[in-house]
């Protein structure tokens, strides 16, 4: 039996360090998991714990691809079940909207084959989660299908409370196993 196959895209927030237990319980529960790291994510953590707790080698650049004549990014984006942003900079989140495609999760976004879906868990400064800008992106991603998952209101890194905190782990995990069943029962 296939393997979900999850892209986890980790992006440059201080929230990038939970990534890897999402990594680590999405591969417990069987998944694939594929890891894609922006280069503002390498700020915060390095490819070795992801690598490890998925199994599988970590893409960090498009240009360090060399394992086959496919570029890893597109034959990710042909094969994935799931793209799973988490967490999701404001600057992801703008890319995403926009269709630039300046880095290897940027570009595998924009690859993405049609059956995939895309999960997206921001993690940002309150201000810049509730500016205009921002808010316009995550409605042109929603109305094209992606979904979304916080983010939740508490402390935050940067010292204000208010919204903008990565939701806790397992509900994101939990709700993107919830998106490949469903998706699955759809395909059949």
């Amino acid at each position: 039996m296939k393997k979900n196959l999850v892209i986890l895209g980790v992006t440059g927030s201080i929230a990038a360090h939970k990534a890897v237990d999402l990594a680590s319980r999405l591969t417990q529960a069987g998944c694939d998991v594929r890891v894609v790291m922006t280069r503002d994510a390498l700020e915060f953590v390095t490819p070795l714990p992801f690598q490890t707790l998925s199994r599988n080698p970590v893409v960090t650049d498009l240009f360090n691809e060399l394992e086959a004549w496919k570029p890893a990014h597109i034959q990710l984006a042909d094969e994935a079940d799931l793209l799973l942003v988490a967490p999701a900079t404001a600057n992801t989140i703008a890319k995403l909207a926009l269709g630039l495609a300046d880095d290897a999760l940027t570009c595998l976004a924009l690859a993405l084959n049609a059956k995939a879906k895309l999960l997206v868990a921001p993690a940002m400064n309150g201000k810049m989660w509730l500016h205009p800008a921002t808010q316009a992106n995550v409605a042109r991603l929603r109305s094209r299908g992606a979904a979304f998952i916080g983010p939740e209101e508490g402390l935050l890194a940067c010292g204000y409370e208010g919204a903008g905190r990565l939701c806790p782990i397992e509900i994101i995990a939990e709700q993107a196993l919830k998106l490949l069943v469903s998706q699955s029962r759809t395909a059949t």
